[in-house]
């Protein structure tokens, strides 16, 4: 790996360069020489009028703290590190510097300038959907290259011509491999979510793809922990980068009220009924597939418009289910890991963990859903009994400290905290941890009867039509 020469002045290669003006205290060596400093405004950063002009036509007008950070080094070419928790303006901080230092320049055939490698398809389709404003404005052409679509589409985008790629590693990797996508030319490379991308295997297509864009070329990683394989990351691919972190290293933030409540297990899915029945949205996770369509068909079932997400479903289906939900169609969405990040929702002030996360990171990202961009928001945690000493463990991970409450179902305590009330139809909910097994899909469908009851029920049939006809 060729290393691009640091700039005059500045600290040796591989030794972050800590970004003043910051929140939070980045773990940087000290002595370590500083990057540019903050931007008071967009306006100083000298960004083309055209932009600024769609900016502010899209209400962008003040940048966050990571975008005042990080974008006077990033427009300069120089490598970022940023710690930032979801929700906190990352695209727009690596966006527009991408952007605009893409502008102007024209790729060849199949051959993009600049990429960005995201760990989920939601994320990379958020991505997209907020530079594709300013890309346009810039004349910069984009493509999405995500697994569950055609790849037939995206394989025609890169054949025409893309400055900019947003991608997940899998199907990149499958357009690389097939000569649909060459990395050669690509000059600016960021990973966003790159903790995520590494718990999720994809460390190995990560350093592949590294390997092959260009070796003096600009990176830009982001990350809401620097920790193992991101840091193995940032020594072997950025060069002399600045480290900027605008939120502790725990990822709370003072917007966002944590709830632990102690539950019983026979009534867990009662009090999780209730608080669904809530006014108003609400994102509850639960561990498994198998899960959350039965908690979702139970609450269909309960008149509550509910949607499920998770990695099971077609792509089309996972974004018809989040339209829904933005749109207010559908109030509750029920979703495993897959929505715990690249997911944003406006003003969405309330995340459940039905089922608690496995560690303190899981914890932190489905709380990153509410609470965004300085808004405020809640996050609860049904806790049972045999639960409560690893919820502990996970709460200390990651820096909580709860307010803890014994509640149970249809008690005024548990609607203060989180809103809860009946289900609209007034359907008994079903206690106990397994509640949902034959229940219909939509509210007011029967359930399905099992082979075994209608074997049973054929045969007290025919019985009963033997002696009617013995009777005459």
């Amino acid at each position: 790996m060729n290393a691009k020469p640091s700039a005059p002045g500045l600290s040796p290669a591989g030794t972050p360069r800590r970004a003043t003006g910051a929140q939070g205290e980045p773990s940087t060596p000290q002595g370590a020489s500083p990057g540019l400093p903050p931007a008071a405004s967009f306006d100083a950063l000298g960004l083309p009028p055209e932009l600024m002009s769609a900016m502010t036509g899209l209400g962008v007008t003040e940048p966050f703290p990571i975008q005042a950070a990080t974008l006077p080094n990033a427009l300069a070419g120089r490598d970022v590190l940023g710690r930032a928790r979801t929700g906190s303006g990352k695209t727009l901080a690596f966006g527009l510097a991408l952007l605009v230092r893409t502008a102007g320049l024209r790729a060849e055939s199949k051959r993009p300038l600049a990429l960005v490698l995201v760990p989920t398809r939601e994320l990379a389709q958020q991505v997209s959907d907020a530079l594709a404003p300013y890309a346009q404005t810039l004349k910069v052409r984009l493509a999405t290259v995500v697994g569950g679509l055609s790849i037939n589409r995206q394989q025609a985008q890169l054949r025409s011509g893309a400055e900019v790629v947003v991608a997940t590693p899998g199907r990149l990797a499958d357009l690389v491999s097939r000569r649909d996508c060459h990395l050669g030319q690509v000059r600016i490379t960021v990973l966003d979510e790159a903790d995520q991308m590494c718990d999720l295997g994809f460390l190995p297509q990560v350093t592949q793809v590294l390997d092959q864009v260009r070796p003096d070329g600009q990176r830009l990683l982001f990350s809401a922990t620097l920790d193992r394989n991101v840091d193995q990351l940032v020594r072997d691919y950025l060069h002399d980068p600045v480290l900027t972190s605008v939120d502790p290293a725990a990822g709370s933030v003072a917007t966002m009220e944590h709830h632990v409540l102690n539950i019983h297990a026979a009534d867990k899915y009662a009090t999780a009924t209730e608080i669904a029945a809530r006014d108003g949205r609400v994102l509850m996770f639960l561990d498994t597939k198998a899960g959350v369509d039965q908690f979702t068909r139970h609450l269909r079932a309960s008149g509550v418009r509910a949607g499920a997400l998770h990695s099971g479903k077609s792509q089309p289906q996972r974004t018809h289910t989040l339209g829904q939900f933005k749109d207010g169609r559908i109030t509750v969405l029920v979703a495993t890991d897959v929505a715990a990040r690249g997911i944003h929702i406006d003003t969405l002030d309330l995340v459940v963990n039905v089922d608690p996360p496995a560690d303190g990171k899981d914890y932190l990202h489905r709380g990153g859903r509410t609470a965004r961009a300085g808004q405020s928001g809640t996050v609860v945690t049904l806790v049972t009994p045999n639960q409560r000493r690893d919820v502990n463990r996970m709460m200390s991970e990651a820096g909580i400290r709860p307010t803890v409450t014994q509640v149970r179902s249809g008690e005024a305590k548990l609607t203060a905290i989180t809103g809860a009330k009946r289900p609209p139809t007034g359907t008994k909910t079903t206690s106990g941890n397994v509640p949902f097994r034959g229940l219909g899909s939509r509210a007011g469908r029967p359930a399905k009867e099992s082979r075994k009851a209608a074997e049973a029920r054929k045969a007290a049939e025919a019985r009963a039509a033997a002696r009617v006809r013995k009777g005459r």
